[in-house]
């Protein structure tokens, strides 16, 4: 089969011969894409061409390094050391080989030597990351209009504290981040100097520089065109969907991610499963997954959550367990979106409760959700105590991408206590329960998608105006749909379907009658995508 299409992005690189080049540009785009052992063997591509490309020893080098989404904490004592190991093998060889370099790439080959610690035996890598950035501001001065140089200068930036660049309860940069510094220096890029805008790693590193700010629409042009710049780069194809959940385009989330997913099932097609790329696969399907329960769409969040399933054979899950094993139950938080009771109870149990750790405890709390929701009190007691069992044997390792998966059962006990109390009629029990769901939601570590996926805000609205509570429930849909600034940017979902629908509702009920129009237009949007009947917030409250 050919290549695949990594667009048209190019870096003059010293190099005997068109082939080398050509490589290492692949390289260097894979990078950018986040697909680094990919990256690495095309570097090494590059050196079996031209046994002489120092650059193509430094991509090696920058390539096995810690990145945003895996960071040195998250490796094992031996991926430290062969990292360690590699990284300075490498910058060795390319330093043997600096009497052929341009000035530029001299500095980049420098810069880079102050990433790596001489030995593995350190936990805290934070003055690596540090000394990096450091290392990178004055090449950038130097070269101020080399896109590589001023994507990996912020890189580097973003690098010291990622997933942290902002308080999103304050809206302000976090605390010792260098995030306005990196913002500056992107925008200026974008303003100011040729090509940026078809740069992928400019592109990138903008959209996961302003997801957590209080303005990620200001980075949703960057998503638009990062989403057709690299044809075979699934990941760069979804990355502008961490902007379009924030703002509310759920169609663009499902859209571009399915088509995200066509461009990685080829991949792995040629690579297999077995890397760490299929995180990034997972992910694809996991913002299918959540954009669809946004809209309404039950079929297509189905569908997402079994291809996500197929997607991590227990080849995978067997080695990266703490990393993958999470995403399975996300069709759980999909069926009790769409009230498949019976559909819940029906499933059977994971085969090996040891590996299917977390997805053993989320598949309990179904089923007492289902339970109480069918009304079957004992039974839902009686799934609970074993959610309870169960939720105990999930390792503190286990993680879902920012969040551990402690933290979220934490919310499934609030939750599935809640709607138990409910449906036995212990009203204000239920709610406190919920409230407490809520507030265990909002707290979460920043997570795209986020790591609880129905909003806890949904149920509680719901049985609120059940029972006639509508100023506390209007209150909740507001705040949901950030109308009201209530809460910090990424707890909102705007225009989501669930919580117009429920608004709506609270006006209605009220007799509002100058801005119910305005909710009644969105919403009879909305319910047009949508592919089954939605009556309430949640199908935790009978119908309407």
């Amino acid at each position: 089969m050919a290549y695949f299409d990594l667009g048209a992005y190019r870096r003059p690189v010293t190099a005997s011969g068109r082939k080398a080049a050509k490589w290492f540009n692949r390289g260097l785009v894979w990078c950018y894409g986040f697909n680094h052992e990919e990256a690495v063997l095309c570097f090494n591509k590059a050196l079996a061409a031209d046994p002489g490309c120092a650059m193509a020893h430094w991509g090696i080098a920058w390539a096995v390094g810690p990145n945003y989404n895996k960071g040195w904490e998250d490796l094992s004592a031996e991926a430290r050391a062969d990292m360690v190991e590699t990284a300075q093998r490498h910058l060795g060889l390319a330093l043997s080989l600096a009497g052929s370099c341009t000035p530029v790439e001299l500095a980049l080959i420098g810069a880079l030597a102050a990433r790596y610690p001489r030995s593995p035996q350190l936990e805290d890598y934070a003055p690596f990351h540090t000394a990096f950035a450091r290392a990178m501001r004055p090449v950038q001065r130097a070269f101020p209009n080399d896109l590589d140089v001023i994507a990996i200068t912020a890189e580097a930036m973003m690098n010291r504290t990622p997933w942290q660049l902002w308080d999103t309860a304050t809206g302000t940069p976090a605390e010792g981040s260098d995030t306005l510094e990196a913002k500056a220096l992107l925008e200026h890029a974008f303003a100011r100097v040729d090509g940026a805008w078809d740069h992928p790693g400019l592109l990138h590193m903008y959209i996961h520089l302003m997801e957590m700010s209080p303005t990620p629409e200001l980075a949703l042009r960057h998503g638009d065109r990062l989403a057709v710049l690299v044809p075979d780069a699934g990941h760069l194809i979804h990355m502008g969907t961490h902007i379009d959940v924030l703002t509310g385009d759920y169609q663009n989330v499902v859209a571009r991610n399915q088509r995200a997913s066509i461009a990685d099932e080829r991949f792995r097609a040629y690579a297999g499963p077995d890397n760490f790329y299929t995180l990034y696969r997972a992910h694809n399907y996991s913002f299918t997954l959540y954009g669809a329960m946004f809209l309404g769409q039950k079929r297509t969040a189905l569908a997402a959550a079994e291809a996500l399933i197929g997607a991590l054979p227990e080849s995978i899950l067997r080695p990266y367990a703490d990393w993958f094993e999470a995403f399975i139950p996300k069709k759980q938080h999909a069926m009790i979106r769409f009230g498949m009771w019976a559909e819940i109870l029906d499933q059977p149990l994971p085969r090996d409760a040891e590996l299917y750790r977390m997805t053993t405890a989320m598949t309990h709390y179904a089923r007492a959700i289902a339970f109480a929701n069918t009304g079957r009190p004992k039974e839902a007691q009686k799934a609970a105590q074993v959610f309870e069992a169960a939720r105990l044997l999930v390792p503190e390792t286990r993680l879902l991408f920012n969040n551990t998966c402690a933290d979220l059962l934490a919310i499934a006990e609030r939750m599935m206590l809640g709607e138990m109390a409910y449906h036995e009629g212990q009203h204000a029990r239920a709610f406190d329960h919920l409230r407490a769901a809520v507030a265990l939601d909002d707290g979460l570590h920043y997570d795209e998608p986020w790591g609880w996926l129905q909003p806890a805000r949904h149920a509680l609205g719901a049985l609120l105006l059940e029972q006639g509570h509508l100023d506390e429930a209007e209150a909740v849909y507001r705040a949901d749909l950030g109308l009201d600034g209530a809460l910090p940017r990424p707890c909102q979902h705007p225009g989501n379907v669930w919580s117009l629908h429920g608004l709506n509702e609270c006006l209605e009920r009220r007799g509002e009658t100058v801005e119910r129009p305005h909710v009644r237009a969105q919403l009879a949007k909305a319910l047009a995508r949508a592919d089954v009947r939605i009556g309430a917030s949640c199908f935790c409250r009978a119908r309407r």
